[in-house]
């Protein structure tokens, strides 16, 4: 005869059970939600740096356990990683083991002593000598084996796919290593990291929708910023070479796979330096960062399977092209036809265009469908249309376009550079033109200060979190941004 599995909780059930188990934990004198509890170690960083016998305390979530009769193998675990512990009934005593097996669950947070071994599976280990219960945990985890599976919870409650998927503990420790380095190579190469206003007057530097708000103290409509530019220029007026800025943007635009409203942007800016010294820069720093935490410049890509489904290859140098010549590529007529014939042509090559879209924006769908996001290998498009960049300083030779480069990776841009524009003048009429289609609105104080003087330099812009996903193969955007934004529950 078949012996029947035990049956399954519901969900109701399961919280009463925990329930019930917290009030045990107080009738036994325990308190369920302690306090301070020293410790030695991190439970990953004692397995990865492990010494035999060494006496240890270590607190953490208990995310598996093992019940053999007088004995127990636990799995005790943070964002460092796992330790496996042992707890035997003849170590901590009948009445410490009982109550560990009757009202500690795996979720809980517990502390504990003991010196570190070998078990004969060859397992490092923990035996504990005392255990401690630090927090009750009321809600049982997601399947350990499964973890979390639906996408809206893994999102919204990024807290248990971070308890039970290696994968995403290990995207956003990259990440969190990532940014300190890139703050270190900044700093190693003499750029100074400064805070300018995350809330303005004007919303200016980028053409984009701001998120509105109002500040009531000055009585004054605000604007969380599109971007830190303009006043990262007055540093350059002030005297500052060489200055850097990594924080937030906010764009009141679309979400999708590759956008998020609130996102992470590095900008830099090097008095008397121009768009090719600071693709040189960029270059420099992402193959750092590729060499330092993917193994190397080639990052593979892995679809849910484990499948390899495309390789991207970094090694240097990078390709450098104009955006004519890439567009020559997709049609070597382009630039001989007409406005209109442009428009009947990319209609032909598949790329859909707004009726009212003019000759430059025409151009620009076609490079941003046929050309971008077909690039995955890393490609400076240089020298693009002035339309594009109203910021950027004109090519000396040829005034229709500016002295810039996008650098386009894994089929998306990831970091605009420039020759920055310094004639104030010249930028008053560019952005008074941008003004005219787009939401932004000219900033005087910005044009003030370009009157008092700034020097010639290059900038960038690298979008953080578009470089995490290239180098760490997430497919969306979501899969690198701790807490993405979602729309609320009802």
């Amino acid at each position: 005869m078949q012996p029947q599995a035990a049956p399954e909780h519901s969900e109701s059930e399961l919280l009463q059970i925990r329930r019930e188990k917290l009030d045990g934990l107080v009738k036994a004198g325990v308190n369920p939600f302690g306090g301070r509890f020293d410790t030695t170690h991190q439970p990953g960083a004692l397995k990865a740096d492990f010494v035999e016998n060494l006496e240890v305390k270590v607190a953490g979530r208990m995310l598996s356990r093992r019940d053999m009769g007088k004995a127990t193998f636990l799995d005790l675990g943070d964002i460092s990683g796992r330790m496996q512990c042992f707890l035997s009934k003849g170590e901590v005593g009948d009445e410490a083991y009982a109550q560990f097996i009757q009202l500690v669950d795996i979720g809980d947070f517990i502390g504990v002593e003991g010196h570190t071994f070998i078990t004969k599976r060859g397992e490092k280990s923990i035996h504990i000598k005392k255990l401690t219960p630090l927090s009750k945990a009321l809600r049982p985890l997601p399947d350990k084996w499964h973890g979390v599976v639906d996408k809206e919870i893994k999102y919204r409650q990024r807290y248990l796919d971070l308890v039970s998927n290696d994968r995403s503990r290990e995207v956003f420790v990259t990440r969190i290593k990532m940014i300190a380095a890139i703050r270190s190579y900044m700093q190693e190469r003499g750029f100074l990291e400064v805070e300018t206003p995350m809330m303005q007057d004007v919303a200016g530097g980028a053409a984009a929708k701001p998120f509105e708000t109002f500040f009531h103290a000055l009585n004054q409509p605000m604007f969380l910023r599109i971007a830190p530019e303009l006043f990262l220029k007055r540093l350059l007026v002030a005297g500052f070479t060489q200055i850097f800025e990594l924080n937030r943007n906010f764009r009141n635009e679309g979400l999708s796979r590759r956008h998020n409203p609130e996102f992470t942007m590095l900008e830099a800016y090097w008095a008397y330096a121009d768009f090719e010294k600071m693709a040189d820069l960029v270059e420099g720093m992402i193959c750092h960062l590729a060499e330092n935490f993917c193994g190397g410049l080639k990052i593979e890509h892995k679809d849910e399977e484990g499948n390899v489904t495309r390789t991207i290859n970094l090694a240097r140098p990078w390709r450098r092209a104009r955006y004519t010549d890439l567009l020559k590529e997709v049609d070597a007529k382009w630039y001989d036809y007409t406005p209109e014939e442009r428009k009947a042509r990319a209609k032909e090559l598949g790329v859909e265009i707004g009726a009212n879209f003019e000759d430059y924006e025409v151009t620009q769908h076609v490079f941003e469908r046929l050309i971008e996001a077909k690039q995955f290998d890393p490609l400076y498009v240089t020298h693009c249309p002035k339309e594009l960049v109203p910021l950027a300083k004109q090519n000396a030779e040829d005034g229709s376009i500016v002295d810039v480069y996008e650098l386009v990776i894994n089929g998306q841009e990831i970091s605009p550079g420039y020759s920055e524009l310094n004639d104030p003048i010249v930028q008053r009429e560019r952005l008074e033109h941008q003004a005219g289609e787009e939401t932004q609105n000219i900033d005087e104080e910005f044009i003030l200060a370009l009157e008092h003087g700034m020097p010639p330099a290059g900038g960038i812009g690298i979008g953080i979190d578009r470089l995490i996903m290239m180098l760490t193969g997430a497919e969306s955007i979501r899969d690198v941004i701790l807490f993405p934004q979602l729309k609320r529950k009802d």
